[in-house]
């Protein structure tokens, strides 16, 4: 009797849990994964599947730049097993905040409550999406962050750390952010809230892209909150990281430290 007692609280505790989580994911409403690629053709037959296998009730978007390693092909032909795998193609490469635009633009046209950008380089790990998802109630953006307890930087070449920890000490300089890492591109995006920001307005068509859309969520008054991510760098594939997208953060905090003044005058 009491074995069986034992047995009927551990299904209902079972039931409960799982209409916990249907609850949750009808609250999130739809998903879209933004992957944005160039010559991510080694990459990506390892990073879908793990996307897919998290998050199964996603859709994904692949924005590819013109990638001479075949990177799109690839996708076309895996579109033939996945219903839920989309492709845009664009001719040549066009940075990766404009790509991010078009990922942006994307969800909102075809009605998204949350679009999530991840790298297609294998950097940012997949297993961190749950965690992220968890915040979804109470959050406009989540950030994945090297820079607070928990996450960190493994393997990274001294241009990739020195980039990354100058955009994020500028930042809390110039523009006065509390915000850990404010260069991930690892986030999670409320989609109305995007809607409450003129895209065509952005100027930045690189990395620069993540601080000046940051600075566009932080004028709305929008709930930013970060989680730990262990940043890899790539293992297949070349670095894209350049001087020249160090420049174009730069000149996105000089034009967020601008926004912010204007805000408070």
């Amino acid at each position: 009797m009491i074995h069986q007692r034992m047995m009927t609280s551990k299904v209902n505790a079972l039931r409960e849990s799982e209409a916990r989580e249907f609850d949750e994911r009808e609250n999130m409403g739809s998903l879209l994964v933004l992957v944005c690629t160039y010559n991510e053709r080694e990459n990506l037959p390892i990073l879908i599947p793990k996307i897919a296998e998290t998050v199964p009730q996603a859709d994904i978007l692949i924005v590819d730049d013109g990638s001479p390693d075949g990177t799109a092909k690839w996708v076309e032909q895996e579109q033939r097993h996945r219903s839920n795998l989309r492709l845009i193609e664009r001719t040549g490469k066009l940075g990766l905040g404009s790509a991010i635009q078009v990922g942006m633009r994307y969800a909102i046209e075809h009605g998204y409550s949350w679009m999530l950008n991840l790298d297609g380089d294998m950097s940012h790990d997949p297993s961190v999406i749950p965690s992220m998802l968890k915040l979804v109630p109470q959050v406009d953006l989540v950030i994945g962050s090297r820079y607070v307890a928990g996450g960190g930087l493994q393997g990274c070449s001294w241009r990739r750390v020195f980039v990354s920890k100058m955009a994020n000490r500028l930042a809390r300089w110039i523009v006065g952010w509390k915000i850990g890492d404010c260069s991930s591109a690892y986030r999670l995006y409320r989609v109305a809230s995007l809607k409450q920001i003129d895209l065509s307005q952005m100027q930045e068509r690189g990395y620069g892209f993540l601080e000046e859309i940051l600075a566009h969520f932080l004028r709305i008054g929008a709930k930013v909150q970060e989680v730990p991510i262990v940043y890899h760098e790539r293992r297949l594939g070349k670095s894209k990281i350049s001087l020249q997208e160090a420049r174009s953060a730069f000149s996105a905090l000089l034009r967020a430290s601008r926004l912010r003044r204007s805000i408070r005058d």
